[in-house]
């Protein structure tokens, strides 16, 4: 577990960014890791076994990044969907390996059962910077509302909205780790120029709820599936785990529409946001893919055997 407390380098405190500041943190950002090679391709060996679509291209600077969904190839109208996402925080790994762990080594064992529709990196531009917001400074996960301010987010509506209420289930994997607290909630609180104040990083996995139609069932048979592959998040010394009051071991709620969440952007009646901590020493990068991968066939094995 993570707490730090500095100012941040850019920006005045108290005073919201503006253009120039925005451009300087832009500046900032370094390419780190490759997007066509670690997503793309696996994408790409995939369409062996599923249909694979383009449903969006992000044109950021001299970058080109066409956004991927993958779809069971046995489509039926009167299955139900099951949808899950990852990366929409790009620089939540396991959320987008997470995903595409799943459909490599389990999506073929709802065949006939639902429809799957994955896409597993909504924001690459970030995946590949490790970042939380767009080339914009836009957070993605608080953008999927109504003429959306990210084009990651409005793209993902425009591919789902067609599925109206036939999506029985949405799984959006994330993470939260220890640069959450150094750096990210630093650059938020310097971007809208308010104070920061220092929190306290969960070690463990966490879920999700939506505390407007909370379903205590589904997210608790999701942490009993996980359990069994690494640790659950206890709550810190004030029962609360991120400022929110743990209602079930591993389980908070907000209101995800509200605040314009992934995990909020159908009617589904299973919905869930998952958080992994992979800097605790307790848990391998592996641990925390396959911590995604079982919460996946939990959330829709509890779905399919509802009546």
């Amino acid at each position: 577990m993570s707490t730090a407390s500095a100012s941040y380098p850019i920006g005045t405190p108290g005073t919201p960014w503006g253009d120039a500041e925005r451009a300087e943190w832009l500046l900032q950002q370094s390419h780190q890791r490759s997007y066509e090679s670690e997503v793309l391709s696996i994408v790409e060996r995939l369409r062996q076994h599923f249909d694979v679509e383009q449903y969006g291209l992000l044109e950021y600077g001299p970058g080109s990044y066409p956004l991927m969904a993958i779809r069971s190839r046995q489509w039926r109208e009167d299955l139900p969907v099951m949808l899950i996402t990852g990366g929409v925080h790009g620089y939540e790994t396991s959320g987008v390996h997470g995903a595409l762990q799943f459909v490599e080594q389990q999506a073929e064992n709802y065949a006939g059962r639902v429809n799957l529709l994955v896409a597993p990196c909504v924001s690459p531009w970030a995946y590949e910077r490790i970042h939380r917001w767009n080339p914009h400074t836009v957070d993605p996960n608080r953008s999927f509302r109504e003429n959306s301010p990210a084009e990651e987010s409005a793209a993902l509506m425009r591919l789902v909205a067609p599925l109206g209420d036939r999506v029985l289930m949405h799984m959006d994997l994330h993470e939260t780790t220890d640069t959450d607290e150094s750096e990210f909630r630093p650059a938020l609180s310097a971007r809208d120029g308010e104070p920061f104040e220092p929190g306290e990083i969960p070690d463990g996995f966490y879920l999700v709820d939506d505390s407007e139609t909370p379903h205590s069932g589904f997210q608790q048979a999701v942490i009993e599936a996980v359990e069994k592959v690494t640790h659950i998040a206890p709550a810190d010394d004030n029962g609360k785990i991120l400022g929110s009051p743990m209602v079930a071991p591993g389980i908070i709620q907000y209101p995800l529409k509200q605040l314009g969440l992934c995990a909020g952007m159908t009617s589904a009646p299973y919905r869930t946001t998952t958080e992994v901590y992979p800097d605790s020493p307790r848990a391998t990068p592996e641990q925390c893919n396959a911590a995604q991968v079982a919460a996946v066939c939990a959330g829709i094995d509890y779905a399919l055997a509802q009546p």
